[in-house]
């Protein structure tokens, strides 16, 4: 399909964002688009074909991202609307994540939507602490939740304004010392029993075989699997650290029929489009083989990541080797396994046992 013969135009159609496609009727190219697009459809009100507008589809028509703050922007009055740019522009040149990005432009424009017409650099210290009172008492906001928007407000007035004292005497919350939900291996094995889809069984195993995030899953690239060595480049994982992790041999023989089958170009687990694999599809697949496998867990496929973590621990793994593994910062983010490892509690016996 050569795109030069199209015309892509964003818009929106029956409440969605859509790109339009023009091009002049000619049943060749209509095929060649169909064929590239099967989920296109027909607006006749329009007269157009549309696809739906996601990145991958962006990146396939190489079209910009959309910008995630404008949207935001036009809701927010107009005396605080220079802030909110200058807080996004900020936010770019530190090179923040794009899901750090998405977050903190959420949470600023909550507190400038709740500003209506009040400058935000006008706000005291009593005012932010009000603020933050209004978010716990009455819109019931847990810690997780208090601690990301503190962070976000926090960097305006720090990073933006060049304030570094302001957030002094204002009191965080405690975080909740949450354990990390997991599966056994029986489950695991359960799990990937009632996967048919090949690709689908082979995102799954090298989620919990090389304890990945999804983030990270999707942006493998087939560079990045080095089968002589038996290792896979993880590259600008979280915290922009690149790191190696084993390649399981037992999944060397699906990795390849996979290869052989899919003839990924780039990305190892390409989109319908091309490009990157949505983070959500990999989802929606761990949640299918949960509820065909009948697991009745309240987990989401990062699960598969602290299971691996769980049973190397169990299998007598240094908790050192494992940190270097998943890419932890600290030794204290890993020992949090500690807690939830069974086999040293196994051995303990109740002092009731021994009366």
């Amino acid at each position: 399909m050569d795109k030069s013969n199209y015309k892509f135009t964003p818009g929106t159609h029956r409440n969605k964002n859509v790109i339009w496609v023009h091009f002049q009727y000619n049943q060749i190219l209509l095929n060649q688009f169909k064929q590239r697009y099967p989920s296109a459809k027909w607006s006749q009100s329009k007269r157009s074909w549309y696809i739906v507008d996601l990145p991958t589809v962006r990146n396939s028509l190489e079209i910009s991202k959309k910008h995630p703050h404008l949207k935001l922007l036009k809701k927010i009055d107009v005396v605080n609307q220079e802030a909110f740019q200058h807080y996004y522009d900020q936010l770019r040149l530190k090179a923040y994540s794009p899901n750090t990005i998405r977050m903190y432009l959420s949470e600023f424009a909550h507190l400038l939507l709740i500003l209506k017409k009040y400058p935000v650099d006008d706000l005291t210290h009593q005012r932010l602490k009000d603020y933050f009172l209004y978010c716990v008492k009455v819109l019931n906001m847990g810690e997780r939740k208090m601690n990301g928007k503190i962070n976000a407000i926090k960097f305006y007035f720090e990073k933006v304004k060049l304030q570094p004292q302001m957030f002094f005497n204002i009191p965080r919350p405690k975080k909740p010392l949450t354990l990390p939900k997991m599966l056994s291996k029986a489950e695991v094995k359960r799990l990937f029993k009632v996967v048919d889809n090949s690709k689908h069984l082979l995102i799954l195993k090298l989620c919990y075989g090389m304890g990945l995030r999804v983030s990270e899953i999707v942006n493998l690239k087939v560079s990045h699997i080095d089968s002589n060595n038996m290792v896979v480049l993880v590259s600008g994982a979280k915290g922009k650290k690149d790191r190696y992790v084993n390649l399981p041999h037992t999944v060397l023989e699906l990795l390849r029929s996979y290869y052989i089958e899919h003839r990924p170009k780039e990305w190892l687990f390409e989109g319908q489009y091309g490009g990157v694999y949505s983070p959500r599809s990999v989802q929606a697949i761990f949640k299918r083989a949960m509820l065909k496998a009948k697991i009745n867990k309240k987990i989401g496929v990062h699960g598969l990541r602290h299971s691996y973590a769980t049973h190397l621990l169990e299998s007598g793994a240094d908790l050192r080797f494992i940190q270097k593994l998943l890419g932890h910062y600290s030794i204290k983010t890993t020992q949090v396994y500690t807690h939830v490892s069974n086999s040293a509690l196994t051995n303990l016996k109740s002092p009731l046992d021994t009366l």
